[in-house]
């Protein structure tokens, strides 16, 4: 009787392991116990439509979703450098339906903001980065024909203390950060006029209104293309491919200055680390593909990938070194 007991149970177990598998096999099994991912992939970007990181987040969400075999849905909350966003999608649920496309104010705001309404290295996960963004100092040339590289810039601000203006696309924003932190390694002094978004700056400092900027490559590349603005110099570490005769500003005299606007791939605290390597994986893959890298190019972003752990601690670095600038400069957005 024992034993005959032994054998019923164990067909008994039997039987719910295959029912199981087929229930898993057929799409009926529970939830939680899909394999991800099972169903629509929601990707917040945030900032409005058309601008760079609404344009990389769509030419990487689309072939993610050609890999993963579900749809990836853009979803563009602007507002406050993302910080809305961002506190959103802090507290959606940790389960990689959810991502968000870090931009550098974004990484930042909470250094501006009061009430940001998270914290950007305790309240994510990070998953990829996937572009850097090149910056650029450019002057207006007919305003100042003699200045065509750096050190020229330094001499002529020098030689005009608190006479000089430059502008950015706002307070805060990158531009404005990374020509202070210049201005503090250089020891020279310009006064910063701050516009409400790239494209105006862009269009007064091409007027003369302003004679320099501090400029995102994307939007400042057609009028340098055309003559209107002249770069100067660029603050990433190595020359960009757009403008190869332009000089870093390292080369010009400042080893070790390194301005660059990025993006990358956040989840939740919590996300499942194979979702997570699952997403990096494919990240990786499409950021290696010719075609995905023209796109970025053509959008004036560069296609550079991290794994989770180096992308955490860029998000580390930056923070506290753009952080210092913000509270040495008493720079606020409020």
């Amino acid at each position: 009787m024992f034993v005959s007991r032994t054998f019923a149970a164990r067909r008994a177990v039997l039987a719910v392991s295959a029912a199981l598998a087929a229930s898993v096999l057929w799409g009926t099994a529970p939830a939680h116990a899909q394999a991800w991912p099972s169903r629509m992939i929601k990707l917040v970007v945030p900032f409005p439509a058309g601008g760079p990181t609404d344009t990389a987040s769509r030419i990487v969400g689309q072939r993610l979703a050609e890999r993963l075999g579900q749809p990836v849905v853009v979803e563009n909350r602007a507002g406050a450098s993302g910080s809305i966003a961002a506190a959103q999608v802090a507290k959606s649920p940790a389960d990689g339906y959810t991502l968000m496309m870090l931009a550098t104010p974004t990484l930042l705001a909470p250094h501006l903001y009061k009430k940001a309404g998270y914290d950007t290295v305790k309240d994510f996960t990070p998953v990829a980065t996937v572009y850097d963004l090149p910056i650029v100092v450019v002057v207006n040339p007919a305003q100042m024909p003699s200045v065509t590289d750096l050190q020229k810039l330094i001499t002529h601000a020098k030689a005009r203390p608190g006479q000089l203006n430059y502008t950015s696309s706002g307070a805060g924003s990158f531009g404005h950060l990374s020509m202070e932190l210049l201005k503090q390694m250089g020891g020279f002094e310009m006064q910063h006029i701050p516009y409400k978004g790239g494209v105006p700056a862009i269009t007064d400092t091409i007027g003369g209104q302003v004679p320099l900027m501090y400029a995102d490559l994307v939007a400042a590349l057609p009028h340098i293309q055309t003559g209107k603005l002249r770069a100067i110099a660029v603050g990433s570490p190595q020359r960009v491919a757009m403008l190869p005769d332009v000089k870093t500003i390292a080369e010009q005299g400042f080893k070790g200055y390194e301005a660059v606007s990025w993006g990358g791939l956040l989840a939740q605290p919590g996300t499942p680390k194979a979702v997570v390597d699952r997403i990096a994986t494919e990240v990786q893959q499409i950021l290696a593909e010719k075609d995905t890298q023209d796109k970025l190019l053509t959008a004036g972003a560069i296609a550079a990938y991290q794994a989770p752990d180096k992308m955490a601690r860029r998000i580390q670095q930056d923070y506290v070194k753009w952080g210092t600038v913000i509270r040495d400069k008493g720079i606020s957005n409020e």
